[in-house]
């Protein structure tokens, strides 16, 4: 083993990829790599089909993301001109606690970090969520290589000692010579400073299609995406026809003159080592109030958050005071009977999970229905306003 892919756009990199996760397999296995990454810009949508098809065929999956990250470069003070769009930097999930790290970093990007079509990451996030990742520079895309390429040193080596420290040995310099005319400046910068700072190197290369002859159709893809045509002459290229699933073989003779650069992908293959659990219900953690610094345990949450939602429920469906007092009991009862069998059987946070999910859609503008199926007879269901009948008037039953 010589060689192993850690950057692989695929097709769920929507704008720049038309690699099929199959097909990719497929070569990783034909050539008898052991190991192969997949890192989409900026999701992790193909991770689960990713994981699957790696594991049938002997592959070992490494998961991973290629992020945008904010301009300048995590250091103090204003982007500098140059330094005005975002960079990149290559994430890659050692186990459980970076997957969930990387997850949690994609969605406050998404949410409350998003430009336009995409989204940018924080570089104070790397400090509080950058456990259990391996991070790769971007090469001539990353904050240091940027620097590098504008011949500004300083810049590139304050970067990097950033990253150094926010990742400490668990940050490399990436290489790369995949056709672009910078890649070739980069690298002997990269290598000069990797010398001086004493910090690793490997060798990547930008997968975006499986055989060279797919460069046409990627590019149509591209266009696609950018709302420009295959002819004009103006069009800026960002992909070269090189940019295919290359052999170890191939990779090898590319970095002949860095061998470390190549044992350091099989290295990071070796580090990584996520095992997820699949094709059984994986609800997340609903995260209940503080009570005396403590959380309130989840059972407790969901019976008074059912009980204030009923009593929201009763006061408007019996506006008289003395009626609802003679009603509420029977509400009670049928109440307290759903949240004993909804405990008994481990679904509170199935059910604040939804509420969390149709309450912030109806205070949004968005279309909710009254609700169906078996959940429509339950009484928890109405009062944590998942749905809207009233199960008690309709005579509706709660069991299946």
């Amino acid at each position: 083993m010589t060689f192993v892919h850690l950057r692989t756009h695929t097709e769920y990199s929507v704008v720049d990829g038309s690699l099929r996760i199959d097909a990719a397999v497929a070569a990783a296995r034909a050539d008898g790599q052991p190991a192969l990454a997949i890192t989409d810009l900026n999701n992790l949508f193909g991770t689960v089909k990713f994981y699957k098809a790696c594991r049938s065929a002997g592959v070992k999956p490494l998961i991973g993301v290629d992020l945008l990250m904010e301009p300048g470069g995590g250091l103090q003070g204003a982007a500098q001109a140059g330094d005005r769009q975002a960079s990149r930097l290559l994430l890659l999930v050692q186990g459980t606690e970076g997957y969930l790290h990387l997850n949690e970093m994609l969605a406050r990007a998404w949410v409350g970090n998003a430009q336009r079509t995409q989204a940018w990451v924080k570089w104070e996030w790397l400090a509080e969520l950058g456990g259990g990742l391996i991070a790769l520079s971007g090469a001539d895309l990353g904050a240091v290589g940027q620097a590098l390429l504008a011949g500004d040193a300083e810049r590139a080596q304050a970067v990097a000692a950033r990253l150094a420290d926010l990742f400490p040995g668990r940050f490399y310099l990436e290489l790369q010579r995949a056709g672009q005319a910078s890649n070739e400046p980069h690298v002997r910068a990269a290598v000069a400073l990797a010398a001086k700072m004493r910090l690793p190197v490997v060798a990547t290369h930008p997968v975006q299609f499986v055989a060279a002859d797919d460069f046409e159709a990627h590019e149509a893809r591209v266009c696609i995406a950018e709302g420009e045509t295959l002819a004009n002459p103006r069009r800026g290229k960002k992909f070269t026809p090189e940019q295919y699933f290359k052999t170890q073989a191939q990779m090898a003779e590319l970095f002949a003159d860095i061998p470390s650069a190549l044992a350091h992908t099989v290295e990071i293959a070796r580090r990584c080592n996520l095992a997820l659990v699949l094709d059984k219900p994986q609800l997340p953690d609903f995260p209940t109030p503080l009570v005396d610094g403590q959380r309130m345990p989840i059972e407790a949450y969901f019976r008074q958050a059912s009980h204030d939602g009923l009593d929201k429920r009763l006061a408007a469906l019996y506006p008289d005071p003395a009626r609802r007092d003679a009603e509420r009991p029977r509400y009670v009862e049928r109440l307290e009977f759903e949240l004993d069998t909804i405990v008994k059987m481990g679904f509170p946070g199935y059910f604040l999970i939804v509420s969390d999910f149709i309450v912030w859609a109806k205070t949004h503008g968005c279309p909710v229905g009254p609700g169906r199926g078996s959940g429509a007879g339950s009484l928890v269901a109405y009062s944590l306003f998942i749905t809207d009948l009233d199960p008690l008037q309709y005579k509706l039953l709660f069991e299946r």
